[in-house]
């Protein structure tokens, strides 16, 4: 598991490089037709050609650890037999109704029933609104 947790640290650290390597380099295309620069395809290369060789690098490190991360995950989420915590010696828990000597399954004691409300008296006048 620690194996895990170091080359996920490590692909963190690749991704923030690649991030901003890619950053980095200058539109030279135009992607969105932001930047776009005609002599810039043409021009001096030397800080280019390094940002270019270490954003491939850094693709080809990054996908490759995610390939390996994806294997150990599958490695280590392997479940070999399915276990429980259930204690099968202990008795069920007897259902009243099925049960006569469980006892009576409703209460002992009635409930009350709830009084009966009285609408209120009409005034005399017959509008209701009118007091």
């Amino acid at each position: 598991m620690s194996l895990f947790i170091f080359l996920t640290v490590i692909q963190a650290i690749v991704a923030a490089a690649l991030v901003g390597v890619v950053l980095m380099q200058r539109s030279e295309g135009g992607g969105l037709g932001i930047g776009s620069n005609p002599g810039g395809a043409f021009g001096a290369r030397g800080a280019a050609d390094f940002l270019t060789r270490a954003t491939k690098w850094l693709a080809i490190v990054f996908v490759a650890m995610s390939i390996l991360l994806a294997a150990l995950a599958v490695r280590e989420g392997k479940v070999d037999g399915v276990t429980t915590t259930l204690d099968r010696a202990a008795p069920a828990p007897l259902d009243p109704l099925a049960d006569p000597a469980a006892g009576p399954a409703l209460p002992a004691t009635p409930v009350p029933a709830a009084p009966a409300q009285t609408a209120p008296a009409a005034p005399a006048g017959g509008d209701p609104l009118a007091e």
